[in-house]
């Protein structure tokens, strides 16, 4: 099943998706383009993996790490389907990330890999935007490059985990303006889901509706002020956001 949240005759609902409709958890039925996208989960912990596929770390000329690279996202960040992405003037390199995204479902404590997979609740796709103009060093890595406001659309929906036979291969591609620029797999992640849950729980506790981000293939390319970025995984659906500038915002 497919999960969203939406705004819609004044309010937020939960819903169910159904085919090219809606079914709010009042029953009401609506067309998807007669909402508001709203990030299918009100996401408590985010965490982001960085260079997590050996190929995307080569094309910006990284090595893969030897342990997991994490950091955290803000709540900021985060708008849903259809949204608006930022752009700021006078930043030259701005790229969009298809990544799986994981949404946690229970507490989750020293969980073993072979155990994992029981801890998840479903998966949905995030566009990590980064600004590598602003990347900062060792002490501060990715705060500025990736903690800016609305810089990380998810959703349209969740789907839940058992509705994915094999979340370790997936498609996952990126469209600009209709054309595809990044085309990958999730199975050539460097470190696979199983074994992110056993680390992140070896030493803090997973909570109901964290997120982990899993990073991106290569493939990623300068993106621009009108442009339409659409990050699509297979099985899951089609994530999209228009990019603007600073004009569209009062500061």
């Amino acid at each position: 099943m497919k999960h969203a949240r939406v705004a819609c005759f004044g309010g937020i609902h939960e819903a169910e998706v159904i085919e090219d409709q809606l079914k709010l958890a009042d029953g009401r039925i609506i067309g998807q383009s007669d909402v508001v996208w709203l990030t299918p989960i009100e996401a408590s912990t985010i965490f982001v993996l960085g260079l997590n596929y050996a190929d995307h770390a080569n094309e910006i000329s990284f090595k893969a790490p030897e342990e997991p690279l994490v950091f955290l996202k803000g709540p900021n960040t985060v708008v849903g389907h259809d949204g608006q992405t930022r752009r700021p003037s006078g930043a030259t390199h701005m790229h969009y990330e298809c990544e799986l995204a994981v949404v946690i479902g229970r507490t989750a404590r020293h969980v073993k890999k072979d155990d994992a997979y029981s801890y998840v609740k479903g998966y949905t796709i995030a566009n990590d935007y980064v600004i590598r103009d602003y990347l900062e060093n060792y002490y501060r890595p990715n705060l500025r490059a990736k903690n800016r406001d609305t810089l990380t659309p998810i959703g349209p929906w969740y789907v839940d985990r058992d509705d994915i036979d094999n979340p370790m291969n997936l498609g996952l591609r990126t469209y600009v303006n209709g054309e595809l620029k990044q085309e990958g797999t999730t199975k050539d992640m460097v470190f696979d889901i199983p074994y992110l849950i056993e680390y992140l729980s070896s030493f803090m506790t997973l909570s109901e509706n964290d997120i982990i981000l899993t990073g991106t293939p290569k493939g990623t390319v300068h993106i621009y002020e009108g442009d339409v970025v659409e990050t699509e995984i297979e099985g899951i659906g089609s994530l999209k956001s228009t990019i603007v500038g600073d004009k569209n915002f009062g500061r």
